[in-house]
């Protein structure tokens, strides 16, 4: 294998001006510069690599820029070609994969300057100096000692921070070591890291205390690094202070209230606002840099590198380059790679610079103590980014928002409580004289006997709690209530857009790291006519949204599948509870009382159903990622958009169609006693308890929704602090104060990438409940405000004290999730008004109140509820059982010849018998009357309110427009002001050479 004598330089000096730093689609060597090459190519006769990695620019001489940049190629060809020969047998996947010679380092999709930058620079980087693989050495960070200072996030020289940490196991100390394979990993690694050197990170290893295997690479960026990547990235930074006044509350009243619910601002102190713009270099003297250590903060330092790491390449083998810390970490090369915590959670640092930040957000926000206290919003933002703090922020909003329709909620199940003694027609199903003389059709086949009417007297008394007129004026003020909330939010979220600097995220945005590998087709783009590269072309493009389509139909078909099959499971259990449960319960009155074969069926199979829901998600969840990583987003929020709406979809059949089914599809297609309907030819289809199925749906709410929320609390709960005691037990333990920050961290657990996506699909689906089926359950929304209070400080807990930092990423908004809302929203008028009417019984009563109780149906005077139990059970002759070709497959009926059931039809010998009466036809036209009107109404009302509240507030638009003004009058008309001057001192000394010449001086 040939050895390169030396390299070119792979950029020109990281403070020269943009213009200077990349060279334009360019493969001629960087003009020489004061600066060296940052890149070393060690020769042999140079001895071996040095034992530290020093500042390239003053290590380097002008000797190693002799070699022309063909010769360069020429020696990169060849090695490359060998090196290829070497590893053609190592496959990783191809997930970070690209061919070189047709991929640039960011395809120019966007028509972003940042991506022609990208690629220029790639590209000037490739042809000077080739790849890392192609060299036989390597530039390896220094190796140091722990120094003993545990709290310490600097090198050990105390002046460069660490930004980041890379974790790998020394693969001379690997148990099972296999040459071979250890060989070809250590290879990669050490290419990936002289090449991270190559892009001007600075880099210093140190082993663990605690595990002599585990080596701790600590990354640090440079200033020049950070503001010639914040210019790539478009990040706003400061460029005067805020000098708009701040507008007081409209509850400045209550100012005494809310204070003991804030923060205390000597312990937290406000972010002081600034006015910002999308950095630039050479106009670095128009920002607000009063201290360079300060201008980027740790969670911008953190997410510029990141962006470099994931960028980086490693490997060329076949003509295909090898990139991305993500790809390293994935395939085992690295351990972890993850942003430092600033110090422990229960103590401050010892290092009196640091802000303690973590330590403040578990004492102010995660702690138990702080549970009633107003989130510290600009802290968390400040610290784990706008992605993790939009979250939050629309939580705790949600919650707030809660409190109130939790506060209408609990007054309308007490109106419901109170008053179910004065329920008429409960009473009359209770009363032995009518309830208890009423003989019931049997409900199943053969097995199932007649049954008294009164044994459903305690779930007709639980029916009158939900089944009330509390329950229509709740369902009506959810409706107005959810677009209020959703349009103050975003109002709220338009504030923190602006406060947070993404108003204008789109244009920062880069495309994904997995997207760029697969960038291999070249297009014109219609806008610049100049070529670019995409994935796939648009036939390649229509075969994958076919495919992915196909399969998340086919996916939500199963899910209807295991619905169908609780369904079936209802109907076959029914038989079995009609015919054994009386004989078990045989003088257990008491018992007997409460646990009817309905309820008995509905109980278990709202279990079952929560348990299969919690079996599903898990396979659900996996099938999604599948079909949206071979869908191929663009940007990292195109691709959780798309994860969203397909995991929202199969969420919303796992978790609602059960919910649906008996809110709108059990007891409604019956027939009657002398022709049921049934199921597959098979199992005749379920009736509801003379009182409707209300009741039933309110179980199956109460148990999905309690049982879901426990179930994720205890396992968001439990299951890191558990996985991080078998950590700590198999790992060597030792004193936090002799371990050093990076190592503590190490042992922490890493939160997926999809982690905050899980937060919000539990939210969502949540919302679902409180808003779709809250007619049948005025409770949901204070099961929901509990379970919320608890799930903020879960979640703050999870993250500061059980999980690593994550690396801060930028949003602008809670993405897809708020379109999903809005159809939720929509959806809940028609689902709640079609449960009044449907599901629940107070528009039968109510018509049978104002029509069908007096005259001329009725034979009360005034308007009544007296008789209306008689009025809406219908007669069946028991006689007529026999006129089937089964003969008569029921027993033991006694004396009786007739027996009741829940319909509206004539009795037997009459013109019409078993068809349906006019009671039937009058109640059916009030149902879809009460759906239309309310529908509308409460349409109308939302579509005001929408109307009535702009999305950006008054002060927030006043923000926004200085801010552009500001923008455009420092960076903008200076740029001219200094072009006017300049032209100026040229035109005024072309005059006076001018003038020169006319009239020469004379001696």
């Amino acid at each position: 294998m040939l050895s390169v004598a030396a390299a070119a330089p792979c950029a020109q000096g990281w403070g020269s001006s943009q213009g200077e730093t990349y060279a334009h689609l360019s493969r001629a060597p960087f003009p020489a510069r004061a600066q060296a090459p940052c890149c070393t190519a060690l020769r042999p006769d140079l001895g071996p690599p040095a034992a530290s990695f020093v500042n390239p620019r003053a290590q380097l001489g002008t000797k190693f820029g002799a070699v022309s940049a063909g010769a360069m190629q020429m020696l990169t060809r060849n090695v490359l070609l060998d090196m290829e020969q070497e590893e053609e047998d190592d496959d990783d996947g191809e997930i970070g994969d690209a061919p070189a010679s047709r991929r640039p380092f960011l395809a120019p999709h966007s028509l972003l300057p940042s991506s022609l930058v990208l690629e220029n620079f790639e590209q000037s980087v490739s042809s000077s100096f080739g790849s890392p693989d192609s060299l036989q050495d390597f530039h390896s960070p220094a190796f140091e000692e722990f120094n003993g200072k545990s709290d310490s996030l600097f090198f050990n020289d105390g002046q460069r921070r660490i930004d980041f940490v890379l974790v790998y196991e020394d693969e001379s100390k690997k148990e099972t070591n296999k040459k071979g394979t250890n060989e070809k990993q250590r290879r990669k690694r050490q290419a990936y890291e002289s090449n991270l050197i190559c892009h001007g990170l600075e880099l210093e290893a140190t082993r663990s205390v605690l595990d002599d295997k585990l080596v701790f690479v600590k990354v640090h960026a440079p200033w020049d690094v950070l503001c010639t990547y914040a210019e790539i990235m478009h990040i706003k930074l400061p460029l005067k202070p805020n000098d708009l006044k701040s507008h007081s509350s409209a509850f400045g009243s209550l100012g005494w209230f809310t204070r003991a619910l804030r923060v205390d601002e000597s312990i937290i102190k406000p972010e002081q606002e600034f006015f910002t713009a999308p950095f630039e270099k050479n106009r670095m003297n128009d920002f607000y840099i009063v201290d360079r250590d300060a201008f980027f903060n740790p969670a911008t330092r953190s997410r510029i590198v990141y962006f470099i790491l994931s960028r980086v390449k490693y490997q060329v083998m076949n003509n295909v380059n090898k990139f991305g810390i993500n790809r390293l970490v994935n395939s085992g090369i690295y351990k972890a790679a993850f942003p430092l915590h600033d110090c422990r959670f229960r103590y401050r640092s010892e290092d009196p610079s640091c802000p303690n930040e973590r330590y403040l957000l578990y004492r102010e926000w995660a702690h138990p103590r702080s549970i009633y206290k107003k989130q510290p919003l600009d802290l968390i933002r400040k610290y784990y980014g706008e992605k993790i703090g939009i979250y939050f922020a629309w939580l705790g909003y949600y919650t707030q928002m809660l409190l109130l329709a939790a506060v209408v909620g609990v007054a309308c199940f007490l109106y419901g409580y109170l008053n179910q003694n004065n329920c008429t027609w409960s009473k009359e199903v209770c009363d032995p004289d009518i309830g208890g003389q009423i003989i019931m059709c049997p409900q199943c086949d053969r097995l199932c006997p007649f049954w008294k009417l009164n044994i459903t007297c305690e779930s007709s008394k639980k029916l009158c709690i939900f089944d009330s007129f509390g329950t229509l004026i709740f369902a009506v003020f959810m409706g107005v209530w959810v677009t209020l909330f959703l349009e103050f939010w975003k109002r709220r979220q338009a504030e923190l857009e602006y406060e947070w600097d993404t108003v204008e995220l789109q244009q920062e945005e880069q495309p994904r790291p997995e997207y760029e590998a697969q960038c291999t087709h070249v297009v014109i783009n219609e806008i610049t006519q100049e070529e670019e590269r995409i994935p796939f072309t648009a036939w390649g493009k229509c075969i994958r949204i076919t495919l992915c389509a196909s399969a998340v139909l086919f996916w939500i078909l199963l899910i209807i599948a295991s619905v169908i099959g609780i369904i079936v499971y209802r109907l076959s259990v029914f038989i079995v509870f009609s015919a054994q449960l009386p004989k078990t319960l045989n003088g257990t009155e008491a018992i007997q009382k409460y646990l009817t074969p309905q309820t008995a069926t509905s109980i278990t199979a709202s279990i079952i159903s929560f348990i299969i829901i919690m079996i599903l998600n898990t396979i659900y969840e996996k099938v999604a990622i599948m079909i949206t990583n071979f869908e191929l987003p663009r940007t990292q929020s195109d691709y959780e958009n798309s994860l969203t709406m397909k995991m929202f979809l199969f969420q919303f059949v796992n978790y609602y169609s059960s919910c649906f089914y008996i809110a709108f599809f059990k007891g409604k297609f019956v027939g009657y006693p002398g022709d049921p309907v049934y199921w597959l030819g098979k199992y005749r289809n379920e009736e509801c308890d003379p009182g409707g199925c209300l009741l039933e749906l309110t179980t199956q709410l109460t148990i999905i929704m309690g049982g879901k929320a426990i179930w994720n609390n205890i396992q968001e709960v439990l299951l890191p602090w558990i996985m991080n005691l078998i950590g700590r037990y198999h790992s060597v333990s030792g004193p936090e104060n002799l371990t050093p920050r990076w190592e503590q961290d190490y042992h922490l657990q890493a939160m997926s990438k999809l982690g905050l996506f899980y937060e919000y699909l539990e939210m969502i689906i949540q919302f679902g409940f409180v808003t779709l089926f809250v007619a049948s359950f005025p409770l949901a929304p204070l099961l929901a405000l509990v379970n919320n209070i608890l799930e903020i400080r879960v979640d703050a807990w999870k993250l500061t004290t059980q999980f690593r930092r994550l690396v801060p990423e930028k949003a602008r908004d809670i993405g897809a999730w708020q379109p999903i809302m809005q159809g939720i929203a929509i959806l809940a008028v028609v689902t709640n008004a079609m449960i009044i009417a449907f599901t629940s019984d107070m528009i039968p009563r109510l018509v049978y109140y104002w029509s069908f109780s007096i005259p001329p149906y009725g034979n009360h005077t005034q308007p009544t509820m007296e008789g209306y139990i008689n009025n809406t059970l219908s007669y069946f002759n028991i006689a007529d059982f026999k006129n089937k070709s089964k003969g008569n497959p029921y027993t033991g009926q006694g004396n009786h010849t007739t027996c009741r059931y829940r319909d509206f039809r004539y009795p037997p010998g009459h013109p019409q018998e078993y068809k349906h009466n006019i009671y039937y036809w009058h109640v059916i036209a009030a149902k879809l009357a009460f759906i239309i009107v309310m529908e509308h109404v409460i349409y109308s009302v939302k579509f005001f309110i929408s109307y009535a509240i702009p999305d950006v507030s008054k002060t927030t638009k006043s923000k926004i427009k200085r801010e552009k003004y500001l923008t455009q009058k420092l960076l903008h008309e200076s740029h001219l002001q200094d072009m006017t001057r300049t032209m100026g001192a040229i035109a005024e000394r072309v005059v006076q050479a001018v003038d020169h010449n006319r009239h020469p001086k004379v001696e």
